[in-house]
């Protein structure tokens, strides 16, 4: 089966994120289907529709990093009920200039992880609304919110520890791929006939 290239974008800038650790174990599980790269967010200054005719490097390496991907996948935290503002920045700097987005088209699924009990839901719905909005195909089922997500859930150098959190990483972690894949052949079935 063909190995196809994701990019994950992660909502959290903290070096030892708990939404980082998730987003390296889902791209780890799924590693023989699906060729994951990490794209940074954090260098992105923030969305000037100025920028549009003369956009700064970041904007440019950023935009050609996702338009190279034939999936995204992200990963975030929930800030005061919402997504946090570098993740809205970096879905803004990808859709524009306006009819030029890298978003389009591109399947997607949403992971959202916290220490809380509704694990990010809302920052989850939110991202949702965006890719829909964005013509993204998002991936609707297994939904994924992940609370009382912990450092313990993890070992020393960042693995999953083994347990039903660990499982629940598998199950969305080959339906991720499974989703990009659907999408994928059904596009070139269709291009056939």
């Amino acid at each position: 089966m063909t190995q196809r290239p994701i990019a994950i974008i992660v909502g959290s800038l903290r070096k030892d994120s708990l939404n980082l650790k998730v987003a390296r174990s889902l791209c780890a599980l799924s590693s023989d289907r699906l060729n994951c790269d990490i794209v940074q967010i954090g260098d992105l200054p923030l969305y000037n529709q100025e920028y549009d005719g003369n956009p700064p490097e970041q904007y440019r390496r950023f935009r050609e990093e996702i338009a190279a991907k034939d999936g995204i996948l992200f990963v975030t935290p929930e800030y005061n009920r919402g997504m946090p503002g570098v993740l809205k920045n970096a879905i803004d700097v990808g859709s524009r200039p306006y009819g030029q987005s890298v978003w389009n088209q591109k399947p997607a699924a949403i992971v959202s992880a916290s220490p809380g009990g509704i694990g990010g839901a809302l920052a989850n719905h939110q991202v949702r609304q965006s890719c829909v909005f964005l013509n993204m195909p998002v991936m609707q089922h297994p939904e994924a919110y992940l609370g009382q997500v912990s450092d313990a859930s993890f070992d020393a150098d960042g693995c999953l520890q083994e347990g039903p959190f660990k499982d629940l990483i598998v199950s969305l972690s080959k339906a991720f791929a499974d989703w990009v894949h659907l999408i994928h052949d059904s596009r070139a079935l269709l291009a056939a006939k």
